[in-house]
C-alpha cells in the first residue's frame, strides 16, 4: 500500500470517529466529548462562584487547561480529518468550538481577558451536534421542518402581538399617564409585553379602575396568545410526520451532513462519501 493511500485511510478513519456516530468508536467518541463539555462548563460555573475559585483555584485552573488542551487536539483533528478545512473553520459548529477554545490563551496573552472564559460556556452548543444519534436524526428534522414551514405564520402573529402592545400601549399611556408610572408610550408599550406574556414584573402596575380593567383583558387576551405559536408549529408537525431515512454520515471532502442511508456520494460536493 502506497504511502498517500495510508495517508488517506488514516484521514478518514479518523473523520469517521469524529464526525459520525453510526460506529462504536463514533458513539464513543461523542460519549467522551458529551461528559468533557459538561464538565468544562461546570468548571465555568464553580469559577464564577467566588469563595469557590478562592480555595480550589489551582485546582479549578489546572482542570481548565486539561480541557482546553483536550479541545484544542480535537479542533486541529476536526481540521486534519477533511479535505476543504475551511468548510468545518467558518461554519456555526466550527466558530463555536474556536470561541469556546481561544479565552484560556488569550488569558495569557492580555491581562484582564479572564472575564472572557464565560464564553467556554457556548460548549454547551455542541451537545446540538452530538445529539445527531440515529434515534434522533426523524424527530430532529421533523421539527426542523414543522417550524420552518410555520415561519410565515408565526412572522405574521409577531407582527400582529406587536401590533396589539403598540395599540394597548398607547391607551394605557392615555388612560394612566405619568403619575401611575407610564411615563412614555415606550414604556407603556413595554408594560404591555410584559403582561400580554404573563410575565408580570409588578415594576409599573395600573392604578385606575379603567385601566385595571384594561389590564384584566390584557392578561386574559395573554393566555390564549401564547397557545398560538404552539398550536401551529403542533399542527404543522403533525401533517409532515414521516420516516427520514437519513444518517450520521458526514462528508470527508466538505463536512455535510444530513445524507441518505443508502446515499454513495455527497449531496453537496459530489465526492464519495466512504472510501475506505
Amino acid at each position: 500500500m502506497s504511502t498517500e493511500k495510508k495517508h488517506r485511510n488514516w484521514r478518514l478513519r479518523l473523520h469517521e470517529v469524529i464526525y459520525e456516530a453510526d460506529s462504536p468508536a463514533g458513539r464513543l467518541f461523542d460519549l467522551v466529548l458529551l461528559l468533557v463539555i459538561l464538565f468544562s462548563v461546570v468548571l465555568v460555573m464553580l469559577e464564577s462562584v467566588e469563595s469557590i475559585d478562592n480555595k480550589y483555584h489551582d485546582f479549578l485552573n489546572i482542570s481548565e487547561w486539561v480541557v482546553t488542551i483536550l479541545f484544542t487536539i480535537e479542533y486541529i483533528a476536526r481540521i486534519v480529518s477533511i479535505k476543504q478545512p475551511r468548510k468545518y473553520i467558518f461554519s456555526f459548529y466550527g466558530i463555536i468550538d474556536l470561541l469556546s477554545t481561544i479565552p484560556k490563551y488569550l488569558s495569557l496573552l492580555f491581562v484582564g481577558t479572564h472575564a472572557l472564559t464565560a464564553i467556554r460556556a457556548l460548549r454547551l452548543l455542541r451537545i446540538f451536534r452530538i445529539l445527531k444519534l440515529t434515534r434522533y436524526i426523524r424527530e430532529s428534522l421533523q421539527l426542523r421542518r414543522a417550524l420552518t414551514a410555520s415561519r410565515r405564520k408565526i412572522s405574521v402573529f409577531l407582527f400582529v402581538v406587536l401590533i396589539v402592545s403598540i395599540i394597548l400601549g398607547t391607551v394605557m399611556y392615555l388612560v394612566e399617564g405619568p403619575e401611575s408610572g407610564f411615563k412614555s408610550i415606550p414604556i407603556s408599550i413595554y408594560w404591555c409585553i410584559v403582561t400580554l406574556t404573563t410575565v408580570g414584573y409588578g415594576d409599573i402596575a395600573p392604578v385606575t379602575p379603567l385601566g385595571q380593567l384594561i389590564a384584566s383583558m390584557v392578561m386574559i387576551l395573554g393566555y390564549g396568545i401564547i397557545a398560538v405559536p404552539t398550536g401551529i408549529v403542533t399542527a404543522e408537525y403533525s401533517r409532515r410526520r414521516e420516516k427520514v431515512d437519513t444518517n450520521t454520515q458526514s462528508c470527508p471532502n466538505c463536512a455535510a451532513e444530513g445524507h441518505k442511508d443508502n446515499a454513495i456520494h455527497c449531496y453537496k460536493c459530489g465526492s464519495v462519501l466512504n472510501e475506505i
